[in-house]
């Protein structure tokens, strides 16, 4: 099979003293795939793609489907997972810092979540075409974090319909600016080339399931917990169930919507018959309910020692030099996740 690619340099990016070539990237466009590269180049000039009119944009070659370099477990029949790297996103990973997977159906594939760069939607597109020519029908974005969605244009171009949480307009669009300029910072050139946030086409507000052909996925919003754009993903053929960030394995849990409102879900949650789960991070498949027990211990003690902080008259600053220090040596990430978490319970917890 052939593929379709663009070299995309960054002009804007170039040098100041003119010393040095502009970053550039062999950038992969999805939906012109064919048997040959005569079919191919004849559906890109029968449908030029919307990146020809970007500054910095090459010409259109179309070349031999290389394989992916993400590498997928098929945890359960016809269920493939990816476990991103336990580390912020940086050149090394370029965005490939959570969990990606997707679901194979007798009619049509369904990804969950696309990474944070649109380099690594592409390799998650490599990666469903090496095993099925089945139409991507849905990409399903747990949530709105830039590790988890920056590369959902990709499956977009390939024909998927982008599914997210109600919340997930409004909430992406009051911090897809910072998203941008913080995860191009961290990430850099040329790796971030091309990325850049979408929104969902179509939001759910309530469980809804979708048919993949003999194979049904549930999709449920969730209150909010972990942000205020949480959803999970059950394939009930299998009874694995995607948690998205409402679990991390490893990896120091992030709170960025309610402390008390995430207990409240995964006590909830603790009752779901699934056999298995996919977390957000780490992992990538973890036994049900046993998976839960470290992240509630986190989760209470960070509730606790807040509530005891509080309680003790100490300022925000004094707070978070000890709240959830007992975990210190359990979680990667720890110093750099903890403090944060620390302030968002003080906040939160204060106005009780």
């Amino acid at each position: 099979m052939f593929e379709a690619f663009v070299t995309l340099c960054m002009l804007a990016g170039a040098p100041e003293n003119g010393g040095g070539d502009p970053p550039c990237r062999m950038m992969l466009l999805p939906g012109y795939s064919a048997e040959n590269r005569t079919t191919c180049e004849a559906a890109v000039e029968a449908r030029p793609p919307a990146w020809l009119s970007v500054e910095g944009t090459g010409e259109i070659s179309c070349q031999a489907r290389p394989g992916s370099t993400l590498s997928f477990s098929e945890i359960a029949p016809g269920v493939f997972v990816h476990r991103g790297a336990i580390a912020e996103p940086d050149p090394e990973n370029g965005g490939d810092a959570a969990n990606i997977g997707f679901v194979i159906g007798e009619r049509s594939i369904a990804a969950i979540d696309a990474g944070g760069s649109r380099r690594v939607g592409e390799e998650l597109y490599l990666a469903i075409r090496a095993r099925s020519p089945l139409p991507v029908s849905q990409l399903i974005l747990t949530h709105m974090h830039p590790d988890h969605v920056f590369g959902a244009e990709v499956l977009r171009e390939a024909g998927a319909e982008i599914v997210g949480h109600s919340a997930f307009p409004r909430a992406i669009s009051e911090r897809a600016k910072d998203y941008e300029d913080r995860l191009g910072q961290l990430i850099g050139l040329p790796g971030f080339i091309g990325s850049r946030i979408i929104g969902p086409d179509r939001t759910v507000s309530g469980p809804e399931t979708i048919d993949l052909g003999g194979r049904e996925l549930v999709i449920e919003p969730r209150p909010t917990a972990h942000t205020a754009t949480d959803l999970t993903v059950l394939d009930k053929a299998t009874g694995t169930l995607f948690l998205g960030d409402l679990l991390f394995d490893t990896h120091t849990p992030t709170l960025d919507g309610s402390l008390r409102g995430w207990i409240e879900v995964m006590s909830a949650l603790k009752d779901d018959p699934a056999q298995r789960v996919v977390p957000g991070h780490g992992g990538p498949m973890l036994p049900w309910p046993e998976a839960i027990a470290p992240q509630m211990r986190y989760l209470e003690v960070l509730a606790a020692d807040t509530r005891a902080a509080l309680h003790d008259g100490l300022s925000l600053g004094e707070a978070t030099d000890v709240i959830g220090r007992s975990e210190a040596g359990k979680w990667q990430l720890f110093e750099l996740y903890n403090p944060r978490n620390a302030t968002a319970a003080y906040t939160e917890l204060e106005w009780e």
